[in-house]
């Protein structure tokens, strides 16, 4: 018997499930002790982010020197530009009309006069310090090693991009950098190995501190709101997104199975960033080659917030609704055109969602400022649904750009997707450094480079 439990709890997807659990449970029995269990979730969290950025360094650099066709790299970016403009612009226009749809915010009539804005003020000026110029100028770092200190992904992305380029164009002479780099990524990987141990702990750390501090309690007060935008979310993954992959040939059920894990860490953690390093792995495991994989999922965690997309215009709506706010047709479309941008701006941000919201608000001048104080007590809950949504939504992508450039192999794919528990049992070996699959070790080149 004692046999069989440690049989049922060693996937680390039930242990991290057991873990949000129990701090749910703690965080409503004893809410000042769950508060101090902060510390768990943010210690985990600075764990894996340490590793993100070498990660998707050494991920982007081997699969662009390996890819050896510089202009299929200028190829796959173009293309991952114009899915995530295509799939964020539907987002925005599915959160406007469920936000309409189920009227979240009516009867509430608030007079924005009586709201605090101190309680979000600190939002409200980093968004106003935020614009489209310093966004991209912040892409590129002050130095090279800068790329690595400040932890924000497109930097890093930039810098490994110009360093594959000059490895692919010095053809056999840069071979020996690239097997060390490559080596070094296995290495990386087998870390994440040992680091994902704790994410049990840093789920329940992260989710005892959430219900601690604010209380299930909160959930009721704007529930309807919640509610519309779960349900909004899980009806964009699994119609939107799950069209996409059927396209693909890929069952949407079978492929956020596959990703259970992640989605869980990330649901535990309310931060998409955590489950990154093994997001890459597992989709080089389906068959996705690495250089699409590295090119397009740490550009998506800044270009392809699906999440955040629902959330903005969905917020809007019930902001506007709840103040008694009448919002033409042409000012909805001007609000849905700023959040194409504003989400794209709040990479790396801390509460990436609720900035994006004061700078879409800032922007467009319709709805008073100090109408987002609404959405504090929930945002915690909310921004959940929000990383969810969008790290399943850069997973589709990567699939979506790899079947374009047919650099996707379908045997592999059935293989990983059909066997999810013996692709759980390698990755949660601890000897994972020994046992790196072909596709991290191998990149073959595209049809037609």
């Amino acid at each position: 018997m004692q046999f069989s439990i440690g049989k049922v709890v060693k996937p680390l997807y039930v242990q991290v499930l057991i873990g949000v659990a129990l701090g749910v449970a703690f965080g409503a029995i004893e809410p000042a002790l769950g508060t101090d269990m902060k510390v768990l979730g943010d210690a985990f969290i600075k764990l894996v982010k340490m590793l993100v950025a070498p990660i998707v360094f050494a991920t982007v650099v081997t699969g662009i020197a390996k890819m050896g066709d510089i202009k299929a790299v200028g190829r796959v970016g173009l293309k991952a530009l114009i899915y995530f403009e295509v799939v964020t612009t539907g987002a925005l226009a599915i959160g406007l009309i469920v936000g309409h749809v189920m009227n979240p915010g009516g009867g509430m009539n608030v007079d924005p006069k009586t709201l605090n804005l101190s309680s979000v003020a600190g939002y409200a000026k980093v968004a106003q310090e935020q614009s489209i110029k310093d966004f991209f100028m912040h892409i590129i770092p002050e130095s090279f090693v800068g790329a690595f200190v400040h932890g924000d992904i497109l930097p890093v992305v930039f810098i490994a991009v110009l360093f594959g380029l000059a490895l692919a164009h010095a053809g056999e002479r840069s071979a020996t950098l690239v097997k060390i780099v490559d080596e070094f990524l296995h290495t990386m990987f087998g870390v994440v190995t040992f680091v994902m141990k704790f994410a049990p702990i840093g789920a329940f750390g992260a989710i005892a501190f959430t219900v601690g501090k604010y209380g299930l309690t909160s959930l009721l007060a704007l529930g309807q709101l919640m509610m519309a935008f779960y349900v909004t979310c899980i009806v964009f993954v699994l119609v939107v997104l799950g069209g996409v992959l059927k396209l693909c040939g890929i069952n949407i059920f079978r492929f956020i199975a596959y990703l259970k894990t992640e989605i869980l860490i990330t649901l535990g953690t309310s931060s998409a960033e955590p489950a990154l390093p093994r997001l890459l792995e597992k989709l080089e495991r389906m068959g996705c080659e690495k250089s699409v994989v590295g090119l397009v999922v740490p550009t998506g965690y800044a270009f392809n917030l699906d999440g955040v997309c629902i959330y903005l215009t969905m917020a809007v709506v019930f902001i506007a609704q709840a103040t008694n706010t009448h919002l033409t047709l042409g000012q909805e479309l001007v609000i849905l055109a700023m959040g194409l941008v504003t989400s794209k701006g709040m990479s790396g941000v801390p509460g990436g969602g609720f900035v994006a919201l004061a700078a879409t608000l800032s922007a467009v001048h319709v709805l008073p400022l100090s109408a987002i104080a609404l959405l504090v007590g929930i945002d915690r809950f909310m921004g959940e649904a929000r990383s969810v949504t969008s790290i399943i939504g850069n997973a589709v992508a990567a699939v979506v750009i790899a079947k374009w450039e047919k650099a996707f192999d379908p045997q592999k794919m059935r293989e990983a997707l059909f066997h999810q528990s013996d692709v759980e049992e390698e990755l949660s070996d601890a000897d994972a450094p020994k046992s790196v699959p072909a596709a991290v070790t191998e990149v073959h080149r595209p049809a037609g480079s």
